[in-house]
């Protein structure tokens, strides 16, 4: 089965085989980002937050038990279906477009975890900047949680072999024309798979000029998950609030 980079994320993240691959990512470092994150932004209980592409939605339920009013959305209507389980009063999960407008507001409007630039047409990235400041509230603030993509690529590991639940992921990484690719190979009953990821390689140059074309003011800019500062060749991420 091969996939193609064209709208890759709605074949791929809607796959069991996404969630076996990626099943280890750090719970405690992402639950360490939220607090700091509701820290620092003055967040009190009950405001509400728009998760935007919360996958199964590890974010959304600590956001939850923090006191938040959460509603986490995504693209794939599996990981909703999935994410629905835990679901409450104060926590709701929803099949949406990330480019298009909720059409409520919120104290805050989250993007973490790099689920940005994954689209075929550029204007959906600008689009989804438009987005966000349309969703939020009077005093509310926009974060964009990207990868630090000067960072990413003198760190790029070219191939990677991961065994995880008896599947054999071959994984082959390289930029090419703008973007960062990962080719995911494996076989499972008998069947081959290729997946391929690709994310735009967007540097906060990129994202300044988003912001400028969206009418939306960067704030301030962290460089990990404890919010330090951003520095462009020792970061790991490019974390973006604006309002």
């Amino acid at each position: 089965m091969l996939k193609d980079s064209t709208m890759w994320y709605a074949s791929w993240f809607d796959t069991p085989y996404y969630h076996i691959l990626y099943k280890d990512r750090g719970h405690e470092e992402a639950q360490q980002f939220m607090d700091n994150l509701s820290n620092y932004l003055s967040l009190e209980p009950k405001e509400k937050i728009l998760d935007l592409a919360c996958g199964k939605g590890r974010h959304s339920v600590y956001l939850n038990q923090l006191g938040f009013d959460v509603t986490g959305v995504d693209l794939s209507k599996n990981s909703i279906e999935y994410a629905s389980q835990f679901e409450n009063e104060t926590l709701r999960f929803r099949v949406h477009d990330m480019s298009k407008p909720y059409l409520k507001k919120f104290s805050a409007v989250f993007n973490l975890f790099t689920s940005f630039g994954y689209f075929e047409k550029e204007e959906c990235n600008l689009s989804t900047i438009k987005a966000i400041k349309s969703d939020l509230n009077e005093k509310g603030f926009g974060v964009i949680d990207f990868m630090n993509v000067d960072y990413v690529i003198d760190n790029l590991i070219p191939e990677e072999i991961k065994e995880v639940s008896g599947i054999t992921f071959y994984i082959k990484r390289y930029v090419e024309k703008g973007y960062i690719y990962k080719e995911i190979k494996f076989k499972d009953n008998n069947e081959n798979f290729l997946f391929t990821e690709r994310v735009k390689a967007l540097t906060l140059k990129d994202f300044e000029k988003y912001f400028e074309q969206a009418e939306v003011n960067l704030l301030d800019i962290f460089g990990d998950y404890q919010l330090k500062k951003f520095h462009k060749t020792v970061s790991p991420r490019l974390i973006l609030i604006f309002k």
